[in-house]
């Protein structure tokens, strides 16, 4: 599998709705895509417009799958990035 980053800009009101959206994406993930798709983390972010956004590392078979999985869980998918290297200054704290 590749590593992939995906942006999701402002797509949440705020944490539990953030929270419902984590859930369906693990059902999803681990129930219908086991073999195409593995959440790895996501950062969540504080948008401008006061609503929520994330960064998530997702391994996948392709971008396609990503994708997929995202149409699937009901979430948005601003943009889907290949990951060339991963350099590890410091572990996430």
């Amino acid at each position: 599998m590749d590593t992939y980053v995906i942006l999701r800009r402002s797509a949440w009101a705020d944490a539990p709705e953030l929270g419902a959206a984590a859930e369906e994406s693990t059902r999803v993930g681990n129930e219908e895509m086991p073999d195409d798709v593995r959440w790895i983390r996501s950062y969540v972010l504080d948008e401008p417009d006061g609503r929520l956004g994330t960064v998530c590392i997702y391994q996948g078979s392709s971008e396609a799958a990503v994708r997929e999985h995202a149409t699937r869980a009901g979430l948005g998918c601003d943009e889907v990035i290949a990951v060339a290297d991963t350099v590890v200054v410091r572990e996430d704290p």
